[in-house]
């Protein structure tokens, strides 16, 4: 039995051991391995297993993008002017191997590089080139910076200024400026704003005088339509009232024509109108020569009947 137990335990140790040193490299990750203290191996995502005592897991490295924060660093530019500039590195780690063993801290030798990089290149440039120019200092600053960190297994993706603080003085007057810009920009648009108010407060005028224009135009049309119409109505009638006093004489003509009056009625017709004529205010008559047969034959009538 003795044997037995001492195997059983020797294989239970064993089994211990291995389940103590299986390792899981999940995503994104990459384990450093050393043997007896050098660099052996670089664990990629996957199971492996440890030698115990042997072998020991140097580092874990993240192969994600990662994020620096740089607190501001102070810069003095072409001009003299010193400000305050802080700035944001994102890096990925590309060699698990190189990052381990290429330089002491690496976090703070890309800060110390930034900040080295950023004097160089800010020194070169105007305030007002700085202030205007933060694409273009960003991609100098990336490209010398992923060429000095390729020894260190990083790659340098890209690099930003977050926050550029000029003296106090400087602020002061740059918001001044802004202010005195916003105020005329203010003023501008003020103005254009009352400029269209009044070509469109023109336009409704003109539009308002167009229409009544337009409305007198339409009364005249109208009104003279209707004295036109007035007038057409007021010569038809009296048009009418000719026809029928034509028609009224030609009735009364062909009334007598058929009746077929004697000469003497007709002188004696003649004589009526002539009298109803002397009643009138005219001064002057013209006695027609038929007439006046008449009235000699109306004397010779009186005569006769006298002498009878």
């Amino acid at each position: 039995m003795g044997p037995i137990i001492a195997i059983s335990a020797v294989v239970v140790v064993i089994i211990l051991l291995i389940v103590a040193n299986i390792r899981i490299v999940p995503q994104s990750r990459a384990y450093v391995i050393e043997r007896f203290g050098a660099f052996s191996q670089t664990w990629q995502t996957g199971l492996h297993v440890k030698i115990p005592v042997v072998e020991r897991v140097a580092k874990i490295v993240s192969l994600k993008e990662q994020v620096a924060d740089f607190p501001p660093q102070p810069v003095i530019t072409k001009d003299n002017v010193t400000m305050q500039i802080d700035t944001v590195v994102f890096f990925q780690i590309t060699d698990p191997k190189l990052y381990t063993y290429g330089v002491e801290n690496p976090i703070s030798a890309i800060e110390n590089l930034t900040a080295t990089t950023l004097r160089n290149i800010i020194g070169e440039m105007e305030l007002d080139h700085t202030l205007t120019s933060r694409d273009t200092i960003n991609a100098k600053i990336r490209v010398i910076l992923d060429e000095a960190t390729d020894p260190w297994g990083i790659k340098v993706n890209r690099v930003e200024l977050k926050n550029i603080f000029p003296p106090r003085e400087i602020q002061d007057a740059m918001e001044k400026q802004m202010k005195a810009e916003r105020e005329r920009r203010e003023a501008i648009l003020r103005a254009e704003g009352e400029k269209a108010s009044a070509v469109l407060v023109a336009e409704g005028e003109k539009e308002a005088k167009i229409l009544a224009a337009e409305a007198d135009k339409q009364s005249a049309i109208l009104r003279a339509e209707a004295v036109k119409e007035a007038k057409i109505r007021e010569s038809e009638g009296e048009a009418q009232a000719i026809i029928a006093i034509n028609e009224a004489k030609a009735k009364g003509i062909e009334l007598i024509n058929q009746a077929n009056p004697s000469a003497q009625m007709l002188r004696m017709r003649s004589l009526e109108a002539f009298e109803k004529a002397a009643d009138g205010k005219s001064t002057k008559l013209i006695i027609p020569s038929d007439i006046q047969n008449a009235v000699g034959i109306a004397a010779a009538l009186k005569e006769t009947v006298s002498n009878s």
